[in-house]
């Protein structure tokens, strides 16, 4: 099969699913909420940074030995900065997809939002002491494990606010002198009462055989997170997010599926920094982020040094300007300056320098070469700091410097070909302006 023949293939069967699965409304709701996310993950990161200062048993230096110190005395207050940020991020998504699909059927949010914090609240906490002296709650299943059930309770909530109000279902008719926002609380009472009870009942059930629902389907779950958190599943993601790019699908047509993956696994790993265990994923936001696509997508941060020096005029403008845009993680400049979208000569190392770079950091990190990540701060952080900051690992930069050298040697043959093209046509080119 040609290039040309394959690029005919995917832009016939695969372009099309890649964009209904890309506007598809609940993909499309998580997706949003999960970018939404930014400013609560960016503060809740800081605590557990400074909760994880780089010391051993060895270290002399004074300022990181002031660090552990207040990191020591002030433990709990860091903990709880974080518990309620970062380590909560199942409660957040459930309201910014309730919130999102809401704004999908033109929907009043408020009581929707209610109704769903409800469910939530109900199938996601655990509680352990209910007297009336105090209480007392389970909040672990706030981190990523609560993700699915989160999900779960605002979709069923949405959908079924939605199609009971669309068919009036219980609806109580209110004299026209009666304030509109009374009405229509009058209105989603039924739909109200009928959702709590729902969730009510799933309570009441997994109570009855000494669990909660959230436990009970992560239980389920374990072995398919598991399966998500694999060097294959890593693999297989990142081919596919470069494969689609270059084709000119964005990655937003995967980021539904993909990004309540790496934020739960990351979730559950800001949790266990905290607590001082051992980091149990791999494949987070911040490994994608700080270690796979160093420069943006089709790690093009090696590309737009090599290109600064070209002697094509064209490659080497694109790279001077996409330079800067690269070192902060966005590669747009170079994908469509360059070009490398639908380009065949790029085609190799536009989608294989990244699954590089994936390989080579799982197994550095499952091997314990460099430590894994549990904090993010924003997309857009050039990758060494990023590195650094999300595992507090200096391995980690010299990882990520050695690895835009590797991604610069796999781009290099393939650019010096292209680079002997253009510099023909801008020849011809000169030769027929003179």
């Amino acid at each position: 099969m040609g290039f040309s023949t394959f690029s005919d293939t995917m832009d016939k069967y695969i372009s099309p699913l890649a964009n209904k699965l890309s506007q598809q409304r609940h993909l499309k709701a998580t997706r949003d909420a999960f970018m939404s996310m930014l400013p609560i993950t960016l503060f809740g990161s800081i605590p557990i940074i400074l909760n994880a200062p780089p010391v051993t048993e060895d270290t002399k230096n004074g300022f990181l030995l002031a660090w552990a110190s207040f990191a020591e005395k002030n433990s709990l207050v860091l903990n709880w900065i974080s518990g309620v940020t970062l380590s909560a991020m199942a409660l957040f998504i459930c309201v910014g997809v309730t919130y999102f699909l809401c704004r999908h059927y033109k929907e009043d949010v408020l009581r929707p939002m209610m109704f769903s914090l409800v469910g939530f609240l109900m199938l996601v906490l655990t509680p352990l002491k209910m007297g009336w002296d105090g209480k007392e709650v389970e909040i672990s299943f706030l981190d990523g494990r609560g993700i699915l059930l989160s999900l779960f309770v605002a979709i069923v909530t949405v959908e079924g606010y939605h199609w009971m109000r669309k068919r009036n279902i219980g609806r109580i008719k209110m004299p026209d002198s009666v304030p509109a926002s009374l009405s229509e609380t009058f209105a989603a009472l039924v739909p109200g009462l009928i959702l709590m009870t729902f969730f009510s009942v799933i309570f009441i059930i997994f109570h009855a055989f000494d669990t909660t629902a959230v436990q009970f389907l992560y239980n389920i779950m374990a072995p398919s997170f598991k399966a998500a958190d694999s060097l294959p599943f890593t693999i297989i993601s990142v081919f596919l997010i470069h494969l689609f790019w270059f084709f000119g699908i964005h990655d937003a047509a995967l980021a539904g599926i993909l990004g309540p993956i790496r934020d739960g696994n990351l979730s559950i790993n800001a949790a266990e920094k905290m607590a001082g265990s051992d980091l149990s994923n791999i494949f987070t936001t911040p490994f994608w982020t700080y270690f796979v696509i160093i420069g943006g997508s089709g790690s093009v941060l090696a590309l737009a040094f090599l290109m600064m020096r070209s002697k094509s005029k064209q490659l080497s403008t694109v790279g001077k300007i996409g330079l800067i845009p690269s070192f902060f993680g966005i590669s747009e400049p170079m994908i469509f300056g360059t070009p490398l979208m639908l380009n065949p000569i790029f085609f190799f190392p536009f989608i294989f320098t990244s699954v590089f770079n994936a390989i080579v950091t799982y197994l550095c990190m499952s091997w314990g070469i460099v430590g894994k990540t549990f904090a993010v701060f924003s997309w857009q952080m050039p990758s060494p700091i990023g590195a650094f900051l999300s595992t507090m690992d200096w391995r980690a930069v010299v990882l990520v410097l050695i690895l835009i050298i590797l991604d610069g040697v796999m781009y290099y043959p393939f650019l010096k070909v292209y680079e002997k093209n253009l510099v023909q046509l801008e020849k011809e080119s000169d030769t027929e302006s003179a």
